[in-house]
């Protein structure tokens, strides 16, 4: 969830979700699926050229038949036809070309007359007039080969924006959550027993500044360590590297038996500077116990932060701070749990800021130990 927030937080990479998501739910979803534009009762103005004369035609051939003007003059007005200006704007349908039938002169004289129009003659082409059938074009088709034809062009155009929009929110998702992230490694208990057998063998290190964080003792070093002769529960390796700024590796801690015991981790707690890649000052080891009611944190910071004394104090809230150095042991313990953390390899970082203020690399092993 922290790795969520902080994504969150740029602009850039909101914005681009919000677009993607509304363009998938609106677009092919909502827009073509559930509530597609459905035309009802529309007029003859919206018909093509074409149809609008081969619609004329027909309202033609019925007013022959049966010599009702006022239906007529309603039909051609839901073309946007002007019966007073009947002459002009019926010419200029080409009836002639895009009907099958086309009226004669003397039919289109007598609709004139019928609507009481005063607009100039209709003269027709003596071929046109005189013929009953025309060449109509080649994109006059039937009606149901057209419905056919749109309907599955729209199936295929919705199938492909659909595909479209789920790579991209995939290609988006591989960015920015799965791009950064490191193989987590789990190491067998019967691997590498020798180098701990004894966890708390080695003695600690003195930390390299003067004022302690505060006035209680260390938990470290009064924890009891595991026997000699017990086996780790989990052992896993976690390498951070400068440049994974997502980096927040956890683990899961499992009985021989297969059953939960609960989890542990480290993650980024605190940067210095500005500017990408991330400048990590300090990381969180924590150990989850299911048995437990709160989570042990232990809060390993670079020499910088830890003798600077407002960052440490801001940094105690989340955990006990520990100067973090090579070979370092830490042991976080719970009501059930035990966990050794140790500084396998560390590197500071080069640049404009000070010497000890940032980790290039810091590797920890993680070993846990079941009460």
């Amino acid at each position: 969830m922290e790795k969520i927030r902080d994504l969150f937080k740029n602009p850039l990479a909101t914005g681009i979700a919000g677009l993607v998501i509304g363009l998938i739910i609106g677009l092919p979803i909502l827009g073509w699926g559930l509530f597609p534009v459905q035309w009802k009762d529309a007029d003859a103005s919206y018909l093509r050229p074409d149809l609008k004369a081969q619609y004329f035609c027909m309202v033609s051939d019925s007013y022959q038949k049966t010599k009702d003007s006022t239906e007529a003059a309603s039909r051609l007005t839901s073309m946007g036809i002007n019966v007073v200006n009947f002459g002009s704007e019926i010419s200029a349908l080409q009836i002639n070309t895009y009907c099958a039938h086309v009226p004669s002169n003397d039919d289109l004289t007598a609709l004139q007359a019928a609507l009481g129009s005063t607009g100039g003659a209709v003269l027709l082409p003596t071929t046109a007039a005189n013929s009953s059938t025309s060449t109509l074009p080649t994109f006059a088709t039937t009606p149901t080969a057209a419905t056919g034809g749109t309907g599955g062009t729209s199936g295929i155009l919705l199938g492909l924006l659909c595909v479209l929009f789920l790579a991209i929110g995939g290609v988006l998702i591989y960015i920015f959550f799965f791009r950064n992230r490191k193989p987590r490694e789990q190491i067998p208990p019967t691997a590498e027993a020798h180098d701990y057998e004894n966890p708390l063998e080695e003695p600690a290190y003195a930390p390299a500044y003067t004022q302690t964080p505060r006035a209680a003792a260390p938990t470290t070093a009064a924890a009891p360590a595991p026997a000699a002769t017990d086996m780790p529960a989990a052992h896993f390796m976690t390498t951070f590297a400068i440049g994974d700024d997502l980096y927040d590796d956890s683990f899961s801690v499992d009985a021989a038996n297969g059953e939960f015991l609960g989890e542990c981790g480290v993650g980024i707690s605190d940067t210095v500077g500005v500017g990408e890649p991330k400048k990590v000052s300090a990381f969180e080891v924590w150990l989850f116990d299911k048995n437990d009611i709160q989570t042990v944190t232990k809060v390993l910071m670079s020499a910088k932060a830890m003798n600077d004394p407002a960052t440490r104090q801001r940094l105690a809230s989340k955990g006990e701070p520990v100067l973090v150095e090579p070979g370092q042991q830490l042991l976080l313990e719970t009501a059930s749990l035990q966990l050794q953390a140790k500084v396998v390899e560390m590197t500071y970082g080069q640049g404009a800021l000070p010497a000890g203020s940032y980790f290039e690399r810091l590797t920890l092993e993680l070993s846990v130990w079941a009460k």
